[in-house]
């Protein structure tokens, strides 16, 4: 397989994640009180946005570069 078809099918790929996800979303843990051997912790949920258009462009590339391979052959 031509490296333009492997990066193409792996852009749509994304594409078509960014497209379902809307966004990457994540956890961390943060320490709120320390004295010695009590220690309280907190959960915080942050999420990192993926505008729509990021799966387009993405989506658009992937499918450009899938029919510039096929026709080189």
């Amino acid at each position: 397989m031509k490296s333009n078809s492997m990066i193409g099918i792996i852009l749509i790929v994304i594409g078509v994640i960014a497209f379902a996800y809307q966004g990457i979303t994540y956890t961390t843990r943060e320490k709120v009180i320390d004295l010695g051997p009590l220690q309280v912790s907190a959960d915080k949920t942050k999420t990192f946005p993926l505008p729509p258009i990021v799966g387009g462009i993405s989506l658009v590339g992937g499918i450009v570069l899938l029919v510039m391979g096929n026709r080189k052959n």
